[in-house]
């Protein structure tokens, strides 16, 4: 495993930080499918539920990079838990050439070990309209995550995705994600809260490493209506795709 030094050092402390610190509940930190029940707080349920989640957005970034050529895209998925499992599908409009959609298919287990939650899980994600001759574009990636709250409304997260053929075929690859969300409580029909993450891609193969990050605030209300506000950067400064944005989304969850 080809990490960088400081970057395991930072996932190390994350955890060890998790493991001290006495959480109680879920950090529902803002991820790529929000809105959906592989990013909500563990539930057992004894009875399988269903939801849906529908958004807008001006932009669609992922890792740091805009996926929709910085315009906007459409997205929704679907997916259900029940007792540790979940399970879902989700989709997006992108702009990448001949490729004009993303769906990502996911599966995975969370459980509660005292305060703190753990999630392992795999996502697929697929191009269905590509032109693979140069190089394959679907990959599949497995996710393992520690998630809890400091404080009652302090929430802290840890995640770590490998693939051993990354997007475009370029080999294996490691992602390591740290955030941190802060609600601010109920104010009438509102919810705001803030949210920050920061995330390092480890290029195995090649020389493709960077650093991403974004902060913003998520102002719920409605109990099922939500609008991100989020700015977004990375230090790659001459990759025209992963410039500093600004970025807004409306989303829904049914």
């Amino acid at each position: 495993m080809n990490i960088k030094s400081v970057t395991g050092q930072i996932a190390a402390s994350a955890t060890a930080l998790l493991i001290s610190a006495g959480i109680a509940n879920a950090a529902d930190l803002y991820e790529r499918h929000r809105g959906s029940m592989k990013d909500a707080p563990v539930v057992e349920r004894e009875r399988p539920k269903c939801g849906a989640n529908v958004a807008l957005t001006t932009d669609y970034i992922f890792r740091g990079e805009t996926q929709s050529g910085h315009e906007a895209a459409i997205q929704g998925g679907f997916d259900c838990d029940y007792r540790m499992f979940y399970a879902g599908v989700w989709a997006s409009s992108i702009d990448g050439g001949d490729v004009d959609m993303e769906i990502d298919v996911y599966g995975g287990i969370k459980h509660k070990f005292g305060g703190i939650e753990a999630d392992l899980g795999v996502i697929y994600y697929a191009y269905p309209d590509a032109n693979d001759a140069a190089a394959e574009l679907d990959y599949v990636e497995v996710k393992f995550g520690l998630s809890g709250n400091l404080t009652e409304k302090l929430g802290v997260s840890g995640t770590v995705y490998w693939s051993d053929d990354y997007y475009g075929t370029i080999g294996e690859t490691w992602v390591l994600e740290g955030g941190v969300e802060y609600a601010f409580g109920t104010y009438g029909r509102f919810t705001p809260t803030f949210s920050a993450l920061i995330g390092y891609l480890d290029d195995v193969d090649g020389a493709g490493d960077f650093t991403y990050w974004n902060a913003g605030v998520e102002i719920g209300f409605d109990e099922k209506f939500a609008l991100d506000l989020r700015y977004w950067d990375t230090d790659q400064d001459s990759n025209p795709l992963a410039d500093e944005r600004f970025v807004a989304t409306i989303s829904a969850s049914f």
